[in-house]
């Protein structure tokens, strides 16, 4: 098994894992593991991708799901591509935050060269501009919280993986 890590400070970390066995072959064994009744992950799997949750009763605001992709190289070799990553609900809601923070930037930034341009006072825009950043910084720490808060969940999923993947 040849694995392939990203940095491990992304937000969202990535790896890859060649595999000796074909693609079929490791849904099916994915498809089996997910319906035993002592399975401690909930998941969906559509065509050659795989997302695993945490059960609904450890479900909470930061917990990590894992996606698997599953492609075939050759007719005895596949490649898998694993995402960990926060539910899509948590990542759009900081993607809007994201988006609403620079508009918001923007916003002031030109409210403050208008200001200045016409002779009037810019204070308030300005003290704007340098909290944005700050609230920027925020989200930031909360995302790395989250992913502190969601580790043992994210190796949960990892361990659940490797014991499929070794079955």
């Amino acid at each position: 098994m040849d694995v392939t890590q990203n940095n491990p400070i992304y937000l969202r970390p990535r790896f890859q894992i060649e595999l000796e066995e074909n693609r079929e072959l490791l849904l099916n064994k994915f498809s089996e593991a997910i319906n035993r009744d002592d399975c401690r992950v909930r998941a969906k799997i559509v065509d050659a991708h795989i997302v695993l949750d945490v059960l609904k009763e450890e479900d909470h605001f930061w917990s990590p799901q894992l996606h698997i992709e599953i492609e075939a190289i050759d007719s005895k070799r596949s490649l898998l591509k694993g995402l960990f990553g926060p539910k899509p609900q948590v990542w759009t809601l900081f993607m809007f935050l994201h988006f609403a923070l620079a508009i918001t930037f923007i916003g002031f930034l030109i409210t403050a060269y208008v200001q200045w341009t016409l002779g009037n006072s810019y204070t308030l825009p300005l003290i704007i501009e340098t909290t944005i950043p700050i609230s920027w910084l925020a989200l930031y720490v909360a995302g790395r919280m989250g992913k502190k808060t969601g580790y043992s969940q994210m190796q949960q999923l990892h361990n659940f993986m490797e014991d499929v993947l070794e079955s």
